[in-house]
């Protein structure tokens, strides 16, 4: 079968290989790829700036079909449609393991870069990050099941959103805009922030629901916040742009008492001051990957059609086009890319 690889360490070293088909172990559970996301990751492992295993085939977020399964394996048969949650390898007896955090077991190693992932035709992965897919829910959302349970987990178990709460997003990626949808589902008012080269982004925003958007090329954001929040500031702030401007920007939106979290990663150390943290006294959270509860509510909430992802897809390509939507990935134009492994 055909397969997109990491072929060893270095810049670039990414092509397409034969591979031979996986057959599933004990516990394991083979997918046929229907549909994967292009992911942030993917464009950082190519630059050689995320730790990967090579030789190794990329992809982490997927959807499919049960193709087999292994010996134990009775939570889903061959037919189900599933999708996969991202850690391949825990150690399943270190504290957070014991404690359903076993995103930060120090053992975890990664669907697509730790292990072989999803920009091929089957992928096998242990039954118990499986997750059944309602028919409701397509193959080219289902594929998206992996970055909005990212956004849940930093959203609502991390951080919290109230309803009536005035919700400051800033970055309107994939996951700002997931965030954002999300914030709403749990009766936030949000308010989305970009730049220049966000309008299309910024506009998408408000047509799923954000109350308002900011472009910081021609607006305070400070004075936007104060008029609807009664000059207190945003009650949450959630930082998707993974740059230090907007994590400072973030800060000083943010009322007394309020709550922050860091959704985007800056890729090296940044500059900020954390006396904020004592002065407003607040709450700063950031969130890794996603757990079984954060794939649940996702689910839910898409089956339940209070988030909306179809918007977010620019660019469905055949896995051999894979060259194309990296380029798109890099330089930052759409949102989501979807490869398919059959064309």
């Amino acid at each position: 079968m055909k397969a997109l690889m990491k072929t060893h360490p270095g810049v670039g070293n990414i092509e397409i290989r034969d591979v031979p088909e996986p057959t599933p172990g004990p516990g394991q559970v083979m997918i046929e790829v229907k549909a994967a996301g292009i992911c942030g990751t993917d464009l950082h492992i190519y630059h050689d700036t995320f730790k990967s295993n090579p030789p190794v085939i990329l992809g982490h977020e997927f959807c499919g079909v049960v193709k087999d399964v292994g010996a134990g394996v009775t939570e889903v048969k061959p037919g189900d449609r599933v999708t996969s949650e991202t850690a391949a390898i825990v150690c399943g007896n270190c504290r957070f393991c014991r404690t359903g955090n076993y995103n930060l077991c120090p053992e975890r190693r990664g669907l697509g870069y730790g292990v072989d992932g999803a920009f091929t035709k089957y992928c096998v992965v242990r039954k118990d990050i499986v997750h059944r897919l309602p028919d409701s829910i397509d193959f080219r959302i289902g594929a998206m099941c992996e970055p909005l349970s990212c956004a849940v987990h930093g959203v609502i178990e991390q951080t919290g959103v109230r309803a009536g709460e005035l919700v400051a997003v800033i970055g309107p990626g994939v996951i700002g805009l997931m965030a954002a949808q999300v914030a709403m589902a749990e009766g936030g008012t949000v308010v989305v922030i970009g730049i220049d080269k966000d309008t299309e982004k910024l506009s998408l925003a408000e047509k799923l629901g954000a109350k308002r958007t900011i472009n910081l090329s021609k607006e305070n954001p400070t004075q936007v916040i104060k008029e609807l929040s009664d000059g207190y500031g945003a009650d949450v702030v959630f930082e998707c742009a993974g740059v230090a401007s907007a994590a400072r920007l973030g800060f000083s939106l943010a009322a007394k008492r309020g709550r922050y979290c860091q959704m985007g990663l800056f890729g090296q150390p940044i500059e900020i001051d954390l006396e904020q943290i004592a002065y407003k006294e607040l709450t700063v959270s950031g969130f890794f990957s996603q757990k079984w509860t954060a794939w649940q509510t996702a689910i839910r909430l898409l089956k339940e059609k209070k988030v909306t992802l179809d918007p977010l897809i620019s660019q469905e390509l055949p896995l051999e086009e894979w060259e194309k939507g990296f380029n798109s990935k890099e330089k930052g134009s759409g949102l989501k890319t979807l490869l398919f492994p059959e064309g």
